[in-house]
């Protein structure tokens, strides 16, 4: 195991998703159902999913392309889902 990258990726995923609309989604569905061990397991095994999903494609798309074309992809998507929100298109 390495160490470094672990505390690192804990600590980019931290700030990453503080406060965003996942704990939103969590703070909501606990107290509408009242089951906050529910909530927290069900938020635990959807997160794990998608991060297990992104690990795999990345491990994936690094065999092919260089990091850098990964980052910049997903910066420009990330550009274009915004404008598209912005203008209500989705």
């Amino acid at each position: 195991m390495d160490w470094k990258i672990f505390l690192a990726t804990m600590t980019a995923i931290f700030f990453a998703e503080l406060a965003d609309k996942t704990q939103l989604v969590g703070m909501s569905m606990s107290a509408k159902s009242g089951k906050p061990w529910s909530v927290l397991l069900g938020s635990i095994a959807g997160f794990a999913v998608v991060t297990l999903i992104s690990v795999v494609l990345g491990a994936v798309l690094g065999k092919y392309l260089r990091p850098e074309v990964i980052k910049y992809a997903g910066a420009c998507i990330f550009i274009v889902i915004g404008l598209l929100m912005l203008f209500g298109k989705i």
